[in-house]
Parts: C-alpha cells; sequence; structure tokens
C-alpha cells in the first residue's frame, strides 16, 4: 500500500511539457496581409501609371460628351439642348465633389500642421508658440455644439496660466479628453461588431470584408470626432497614414503577448476556435483604432492617459466572450 502522505505525480497523456509548446492562438493572416498591402508605399511608376490613365481617360470621356452633344445638336436641336443641360449639370456636380475633397484633404492638413506645431513647441516654453496651438485647436472645435462648454471654460482658464507646456496640457484636457471618450467608444464598438461577426458568420472571407468595412468606417467616424473629416479621396489618404503607422510600429502583428493575454490561455480553452479567432480579429480592430486615434488627434498624449489596446478590447467584448468585468483604467 502507498503511503497517502506521499505525493503523486499524475500523468497526463498529449499535457505539453512546455507552455510555448501549446498550440498557438489563431491569427488574423488575412486581415494582416490586407492591411500590410494598403500601407505599402506607392512606386513613383506606380504613380505616374494613374495619373497618366486619368488624364487619358477624362481627355477620352471628354471628346465622346463633346462629340455626342454636338451630333445630337445637329440631328435635334431639343434633345442636343437637354444633353448640354444634362452634361452641363454632371460637370458641375463633379466640380462639387472636388472642392468636397480639397476641403478634406484641407481639413486632414490643418489637424497634421496643429500636431506638428504641438510636437515642435513641446518642452521649449515658448507661451506665444502655446497660445497659437491653442488658439488653432479652439478654432477647430469653434463651430460645434458639444464643444460649446469645453471652449468656454478653456477661454475662461487660459488667461490665467503663463506656462507654455500647462497651457497645450489644459487644452488637451478641456477639449480633447471628451472626444477622446467618444473614440474610446467607437473603437470599442468596431472591435465587438467584428469579433461577433468573426465568432458566429461561418461563411468563407465574411469576418475579413466585415473587418475591412468596419475598420474603414471607424477611422472616417475618429476623423470627424478629432476635426479631420474627410471625403472619399481623403479618407483613402487617412487609411494609408494609419496603416503605414501600424505597420511602421509593429503593431499589425497579432500574435505577441499583448494578444496572447487578451485571446489566451484560459479564455481560447473555453472557447471554440472560432470564438477564438473573433477576439484576436477584435483585439486587431482596436490596434487600428488606436493607431487612428494617434493619427487623428491634433495633440499627442501628453498628459491625458493614453488608451491601451488590452482595455479596449476588454471594455468592448465585456459580456460578449464571457461575464468577466472589464479592465479599470484606460
Amino acid at each position: 500500500m502507498t503511503d497517502p502522505k506521499r505525493p503523486v505525480v499524475i500523468e497526463l497523456d498529449g499535457a505539453p511539457a512546455d507552455p510555448a509548446a501549446a498550440a498557438p492562438v489563431p491569427d488574423a493572416g488575412a486581415m494582416d496581409r490586407a492591411f500590410r498591402i494598403a500601407a505599402r508605399p506607392r512606386s513613383r511608376l506606380s504613380g505616374w501609371f494613374w495619373a497618366a490613365f486619368s488624364a487619358l481617360f477624362g481627355f477620352v470621356l471628354s471628346v465622346m460628351a463633346w462629340n455626342f452633344v454636338t451630333g445630337l445638336l445637329a440631328q435635334n436641336r431639343v434633345l442636343g439642348l437637354v444633353a448640354l443641360v444634362l452634361v452641363a449639370a454632371f460637370v458641375l456636380v463633379l466640380l462639387a465633389v472636388a472642392l468636397r475633397e480639397l476641403a478634406a484633404f484641407a481639413r486632414l492638413r490643418r489637424v497634421d500642421g496643429i500636431r506638428a506645431e504641438a510636437e515642435a513647441a513641446a518642452g521649449t516654453g515658448d507661451l506665444k508658440a502655446a497660445r497659437h496651438i491653442v488658439g488653432r485647436i479652439a478654432g477647430l472645435y469653434a463651430g460645434r455644439d458639444e464643444m460649446r462648454w469645453p471652449l468656454a471654460r478653456l477661454k475662461e482658464r487660459e488667461g490665467d496660466l503663463f506656462d507654455a507646456d500647462a497651457l497645450i496640457a489644459l487644452a488637451e484636457m478641456e477639449l480633447l479628453a471628451p472626444i477622446d471618450q467618444a473614440a474610446r467608444r467607437e473603437i470599442e464598438g468596431a472591435a465587438r461588431q467584428v469579433a461577433t461577426v468573426t465568432a458566429l458568420v461561418p461563411l468563407a472571407l465574411a469576418d475579413v470584408v466585415t473587418a475591412l468595412a468596419a475598420n474603414l468606417r471607424m477611422i472616417r467616424r475618429i476623423a470627424d470626432l478629432y476635426g479631420g473629416r474627410s471625403g472619399l479621396l481623403g479618407s483613402w489618404r487617412l487609411t494609408r497614414a494609419v496603416m503605414t503607422h501600424l505597420v511602421a510600429t509593429g503593431a499589425v502583428a497579432a500574435g505577441d503577448d499583448l494578444v496572447h493575454s487578451v485571446a489566451g490561455g484560459t479564455v481560447l480553452s473555453k472557447l471554440s476556435r472560432r470564438f477564438g479567432e473573433g477576439v484576436v480579429n477584435g483585439a486587431l480592430t482596436a490596434r487600428v483604432g488606436l493607431a487612428a486615434l494617434e493619427v487623428c488627434r491634433p495633440l499627442p498624449f501628453r498628459v491625458a492617459p493614453k488608451p491601451k489596446v488590452s482595455n479596449l478590447v476588454a471594455r468592448g467584448l465585456q459580456g460578449l466572450f464571457g461575464s468577466g468585468e472589464a479592465e479599470g483604467g484606460r
């Protein structure tokens, strides 16, 4: 008989002896490749090709429209005039779209300029430059109803400050902190949507299509929140900037310690592989949202706490794959 006080060793067949030998968390390979393709820098030859193609296509289309209208005028004056009015209306709408796109690019450049000035003025103690930066930020949100109270508080308190860094910090806390909260909610909602579709919809590539659509919509909404509202071409430029930021910082990789801590171990042991992929895709969406927040924010994070991907994922997926409490903090 064995001594009941002696330790007993139980051999588990198939159990990995080393945690490193455990099965890896499923990655978002298709999404990863899509993001890297979007962030790939465009070659100069490619730029020349598309410029030449656009010019040729516009020229051919213009000649065809001209020949169509003049030929119709020669055959039937009434129908020719109708065609002329329709072509003129189309050109006017096209010009309006072009002006809107130019305005969108101007807004994006304005936000980029404010952030560049703030980074250059950091630590210099230049009060005049700080007041100029704060004035530009206040002008960026001057026409928004929900920003009236924060703008009034900023105007009330900025006259008492004579330190450049304190003035910029005041603008960050009064004006950008409420927008940061709204951006966090957008990121959490997008992460929840992507994770849900990935986990519950078994269709091939449905998760990739949903993730790309949700990420593009999230990036555009975050830009709207921070004052960099973009059009069609502006959205593409902004998306490339976000993806480039992701690739440059190495944040696209979904198999690092952060995602493992969110989607690995005790979570994946209770869920199916499909649900695990949903958590990973949700984490990657949160990464994209955080990168968009950093790109669109007029000021870099200095005083306000920077959101963390782990907290965004935990809050976004709270109650979806478990009943645990979301992590505190940001």
